[in-house]
């Protein structure tokens, strides 16, 4: 298993916090993300590093801007 970093954690954190704050099932934002739910939730638990581009999606379907997710 790949090492988890203080980013890779960071963003999973504010994902989830977000993501739990809009009400989403991981299955909604994945679907209003168009990503498969494994990726988010493989992304939840700070297994991999995302992609920029599955970031601007996550951001978009939850409605803040990618900052949000980063800061």
């Amino acid at each position: 298993m790949p090492a988890r970093s203080g980013a890779t954690k960071r963003v999973a954190e504010r994902v989830v916090e977000i993501r739990i704050r809009r009400n989403f099932s991981q299955e909604t934002l994945a679907r209003k993300a168009r990503i498969n739910r494994v990726t988010l939730a493989r992304l939840e638990r700070a297994l991999h590093p995302p992609r920029l581009d599955t970031l601007e999606r996550i951001a978009r379907a939850l409605g803040v801007p990618l900052a949000e997710l980063v800061r």
